[in-house]
């Protein structure tokens, strides 16, 4: 299902798509029970005349093609999750998108797979790079899918 979503982000971005390795994760901050997830990260080229809502939206909808569904309980599995975690320098706090993403830097199995395609990104409000941002990192129990 990622690989599947990854080709159908292709179409959102003006340039070829920087793609991560798969990551299983054990679940962060989820229901009790909740199995393990698979990440990755994408980096896109957006659309000259796309913002970050109008990308937020267009993941939000490729979501529910995928079968999500509205939540229900916070953090539980889902088929798809795809979260917009930067937009270039851009930033936001409103009722529907916070940017960059408010936890991204706080969590490997975001910054595993970003360190992968930009290790030396450095997210809008931060100082350090992604891989010094892992290296810092407390453990979720990230391992390689290839």
């Amino acid at each position: 299902m990622l690989r599947e979503a990854m080709l159908r982000l292709e179409a959102l971005s003006d340039g070829p798509l920087l793609k991560s390795s798969l990551w299983r994760t054990e679940p962060v901050d989820c229901p009790p029970g909740s199995p393990p997830f698979l990440n990755a990260v994408v980096g896109l080229v957006p659309h000259a005349s796309e913002t970050p809502e109008s990308l937020l939206a267009r993941l939000q909808l490729l979501e529910m093609e995928f079968g999500r569904q509205p939540k229900q309980v916070l953090n539980a599995p889902r088929p798809l999750d795809l979260d917009l975690i930067a937009f270039a320098d851009e930033t936001r706090a409103t009722s529907q998108l916070i940017l960059p993403h408010p936890r991204a830097h706080l969590r490997r199995f975001v910054l595993a797979p970003l360190a992968e395609i930009a290790p030396g990104c450095v997210l809008p409000g931060q100082t350090k790079t992604v891989t010094e941002l892992l290296d810092a990192a407390a453990s979720d129990g990230a391992a390689l899918v290839v």
